[in-house]
């Protein structure tokens, strides 16, 4: 199972020191400041009547389009590449205000059908047109692919472990890295060099000006913060309305690739630390795992599987490489924490079942269906790509992560950094540091690659909405602070939940979103928010 992830978007610092040298972003002034002079005209999208899902009456709101944009914007008159729309129309065109943007993070994740997102209330669907699309290199977007068939991408990717621990595991797992970035490199074509953040927003602003806004209206979620943000350092004066909701830390993640995967291992940890010390205060049976030391309990799965497999009555095992994997994806949804406890539960009983149970029971039973769950590898890429071609994914994750995010050269640093980062981060240091050793031979590297590394501190002709949960896993919560603080002009708002991204989780957060969008209402800052559903809820 690959181990290429999108454990969007963070050693100690001899071991981080490789901050490389970012190029500047444009000769050219991003944004044209009032007076001078008008944007330069581009095509208006050709939309067409589409149905999102053709396996239902078409409901006649949808339309979609593929949008040409620069392959380079060197040379803009050059080869271009589509970008894939989908476009809701507003519910009441006599009081539309434009257009709002969605981005889903990863870096690539699918944002096309996002159009059909219901995580904003009616009114912003009445008033905006809800526009998704496919980042460059994602899904139908021109995906990048360094694979010509599944089967060469399954030989390269089986290879990988995710959590790996051995010498063995280690040296198989380092030369997996080093072959698949061989084979982007004989695969991917021109495109892998143009695929960082700066030309992403570059195509946004295309976008923006091609549905005929004047100004952006955006909502980006954990990668998509980084576009946000982005884009309000490269056009301050085209920003209507940014909402960044699970937030990378932009200076960070920018110029030191390692610590900022360093710190996003904390941000997991966090998050873990607060879901034991909740589900204990639950107890059993509101939290399956709460009967006694949830901690100590937890600590004895992840370190019994550091050694040793936990083997099911169907014969299935839970590897430290499907534990960790499952634990992860199950922090990033508030909705997944009640059956993780159970899961934990079930192969808690399951290590201290006697081994004749397993003799004189040859059906598998409750709890080890429960536990089975930890059983899957986590396809960790968010892959959304249309089955057209033999191999079907796209690598836009490693695409877009090696050209904007500063990494060393030589992959021994990851293993080095694994031995250090596992002692602060027991669970998730050695996960996260094997995230990205690929990066080291990556063919079109940060340190070659054109790049937005800041200043992000200008002043936005309007405020940005900064979003972030407490204990949020993926993007920890310190990272909404800074981000927050290094934008020129944003607003702060948290919200208390163990998830990633908060948007459509709370009435009292809706209710703040539709007023910016609407009417342009900034919150108040320091407001901390409840999500609607209770992690626990009483039986």
């Amino acid at each position: 199972m690959s181990r290429i992830s999108t454990l969007a978007g963070a050693v100690t610092c001899a071991l981080a020191l490789v901050t490389g040298t970012a190029v500047a972003a444009s000769a050219a002034p991003f944004d044209l400041a009032p007076g001078a002079g008008a944007e330069a005209k581009v095509d208006p999208v050709a939309w067409k009547p589409c149905n999102p899902d053709p396996s239902k009456p078409d409901p006649g709101i949808y339309d979609c389009a593929v949008y040409p944009v620069p392959l380079d914007y060197d040379n803009p008159s050059g080869e271009k590449i589509g970008i894939a729309m989908m476009r809701r129309r507003a519910s009441d065109p006599s009081k539309r205000i434009g257009s709002l943007f969605l981005n889903p993070g990863g870096p690539g994740g699918s944002g096309y059908m996002w159009a059909t997102t219901t995580r904003f209330g009616t009114e912003v669907q009445s008033k905006f047109d809800l526009i998704g699309f496919d980042p460059r290199g994602v899904a139908r977007s021109n995906p990048l692919k360094c694979f010509k068939t599944q089967e060469e991408a399954d030989a390269v990717n089986n290879r990988m472990v995710g959590v790996p621990v051995t010498k063995a595991e280690i040296a198989d797992t380092l030369d997996a890295d080093q072959d698949y970035s061989d084979a982007c490199s004989k695969n991917a074509g021109p495109l892998i060099e143009h695929m960082s953040t700066i030309n992403v927003v570059r195509d946004l602003d295309r976008m923006r000006r091609a549905v005929g806004d004047s100004q952006l209206t955006f909502a980006g979620f954990s990668y998509g913060t980084l576009i946000g943000s982005t884009y309000a350092g490269m056009y301050p004066n085209k920003v209507r309305a940014i909402i960044v909701d699970g937030n990378v830390d932009p200076n960070l993640r920018l110029h030191n690739g390692m610590e900022y995967d360093r710190q996003r291992a904390g941000g997991f940890e966090l998050a873990l630390d607060e879901f034991l010390k909740r589900c204990q205060a639950a107890g059993a049976p509101r939290c399956a795992f709460g009967d006694g030391d949830t901690r100590a309990k937890f600590d004895e799965l992840r370190d019994h599987l550091r050694t040793s497999p936990i083997t099911l009555s169907n014969g299935s095992q839970v590897t430290l490489s499907s534990f960790t994997g499952e634990v992860a994806s199950a922090l990033y949804s508030q909705a997944k924490l009640a059956p993780l406890a159970k899961s934990l539960q079930a192969t808690y009983q399951v290590l201290h079942k006697p081994a004749v149970t397993a003799l004189v029971a040859p059906r598998a039973e409750a709890s080890d269906e429960a536990a089975n769950q930890l059983t899957v590898n986590v396809p960790h890429a968010l892959r959304e790509a249309p089955a057209d071609s033999e191999y079907t994914g796209d690598d836009s994750y490693m695409g877009v992560n090696c050209q904007d995010k500063p990494y060393p050269s030589n992959d021994k640093v990851f293993a080095n950094a694994a031995k250090v980062w596992e002692k602060e981060s027991p669970t998730f240091g050695r996960y996260q540091a094997f995230d990205a050793p690929a990066c080291a031979s990556w063919p079109a590297p940060a340190r070659d690659a054109e790049r937005f590394s800041g200043p992000w501190n200008k002043k936005t002709s309007n405020t940005v909405m900064v979003i972030g949960n407490l204990y949020d896993p993926a993007t920890q919560y310190k990272f909404a602070q800074r981000m927050q603080q290094e934008l020129g002009n944003a607003v702060l708002v948290s919200v208390d939940s163990i998830e990633h991204c908060a948007v459509g989780r709370s009435k009292a957060l809706n209710n703040l979103v539709t007023r910016y969008l609407v009417d342009g209402t900034a919150p108040q800052p320091g407001q901390l928010l409840k999500p609607d559903a209770e992690i626990f809820p009483a039986v």
